[in-house]
């Protein structure tokens, strides 16, 4: 059965306010039970939710995670891009989707109308925060620029994470995760210039851009308290990539070159019998003395004239690290952690995602998360990293299917059924 036969049904059999006060997504709330009454964090913090793929989705999970209502704005038939850009067997539910949207509302509104447009207006009438990632000039184009929602909501915090801004060369472009590492320099530095640069796998633009949103809603709403006001709150890509690299860019821009820590000569990932084990050869006294201990070599490296200090160890480097990489490949990681360990030295076992998402302290720190979804079934997922001890984050729903609250958030906001039907039958609402 489609969602929108469900929505017909729901308008016409008079159902949709009982659906209100119990959603049928909604989960059991996971983590520290809190005491009866506690309010969450953001709890009364109404979000309207106009993002999609990662950077933007990643913000307004967590800010929901601890309470926040987040509406999320998706266009009829496809939705968040996520929703499709990966095939899996759920379809427009699959786990890209699922992992960046839990404790959210879906609703599904044709903005290329009138009567669409008219309709987040009345949403975002009385909204705390308008939070979205589209290019720049993209929310202003559709009539939901800061100054039009002010003139309505002069508390309105208006939230938009783009790729590099509103002004500059660069402000036409779009904000992707690879763009903005290419873009900052972070895919320029490498182990060594031997190295290919290459893209990284993770995308670290993203969430770091998007925890840069967060912490602007959190900082805007703070300053509400105070003023009674609103305000833009503005992040980019390329500005959260080049703060990341603050060290680098304070030595480059104060003595000229660039500090580079995966260089360093006495650290590294080296190959074992059975997999992998990375090293820092670091914040310890004598490092390589203890590195030569621990690798059971026949001599302190530090006696060689070409290893005697740092400089010499950067200029010898190649020549070290053979030498690290010959010994290591003779015996297994546990091995070797447990070798080095034994002198003081940081270490760890290269893991795969996999091993560490079933390693002891994945569970011990509670960071794998369960939900039931009425389409998928149970879904395992990560949990909120940041704890707080008296109210912690709760799953109170799990992802919404597309437009599956659209019915719910209008009688909200003050539509009554009749319209609602109107809607649903001139295609603004699917």
């Amino acid at each position: 059965m489609s969602t929108e036969t469900l929505l017909d049904e729901s308008v016409l059999s008079g159902t949709a306010a009982a659906s209100a006060s119990a959603p049928a997504d909604a989960a059991k709330p996971i983590g520290i039970p809190l005491p009866a009454g506690t309010p969450l964090p953001l709890e009364g913090i109404k979000i309207v939710d106009f993002t999609q793929v990662f950077m933007g989705p990643s913000c307004t999970q967590l800010l929901g995670d601890y309470g926040a209502d987040i509406i999320k704005v998706e266009r009829p038939g496809a939705g968040d891009i996520s929703r499709n850009s990966f095939p899996d067997k759920d379809g427009q539910d699959n786990p890209i989707f699922l992992s960046i949207n839990r404790n959210k509302r879906s609703v599904s509104v044709d903005t290329r109308t009138d009567e669409g447009k008219a309709v987040l207006r009345r949403v975002m009438a009385d909204a705390d925060v308008v939070v979205s990632n589209f290019r720049s000039g993209v929310m202003e184009r559709m009539g939901f620029g800061y100054e039009e929602l002010k003139a309505e909501n002069p508390g309105i915090i208006w939230a938009s994470g783009t790729g590099f801004g509103p002004v500059g060369p660069y402000s036409h472009k779009g904000g992707q995760d690879a763009i903005a590492q290419a873009y900052s320099g972070v895919m320029w530095r490498r182990e060594s210039d031997d190295m290919k640069p290459s893209i990284y796998p993770t995308t670290l633009c993203d969430y770091i851009t998007g925890m840069h949103l967060m912490q602007g809603i959190l900082l805007a709403l703070r300053a509400r308290e105070a003023s009674g006001v609103g305000q833009k709150v503005e992040v980019t890509m390329y500005d959260s990539m080049l703060h990341l690299q603050m060290q680098e860019a304070c030595m480059q821009l104060n003595r000229g070159y660039e500090v580079n820590w995966g260089a360093m000569p006495l650290s590294g990932v080296f190959e074992t019998t059975d997999g992998a084990v990375c090293m820092v050869g670091g914040f310890t006294p004598d490092p390589l003395a203890r590195i030569s201990q621990a690798l059971g070599l026949d001599e302190d490296l530090t006696q060689r004239p070409e290893f005697a200090n740092l400089e010499q160890q950067f200029k010898h480097k190649p020549a070290l690290q053979a030498i690290f990489r010959e010994r290591i490949a003779t015996n297994t990681t546990e091995y070797w952690t447990n070798q080095l360990e034994s002198q003081g030295l940081l270490n760890a076992p290269v893991h795969t995602l996999e091993q560490a998402l079933a390693d002891a302290q994945t569970e011990a720190n509670g960071m794998i998360v369960e939900a039931e979804h009425p389409g998928v079934g149970t879904v395992k997922m990560l949990n909120a990293p940041i704890r707080l001890s008296a109210t912690p984050p709760s799953i109170r729903r799990v992802a919404p299917r597309l437009g599956e609250h659209n019915v719910e958030v209008l009688l909200e906001n003050g539509f009554d059924a009749e319209t609602i039907e109107r809607l649903q039958k001139l295609g603004v609402l699917r």
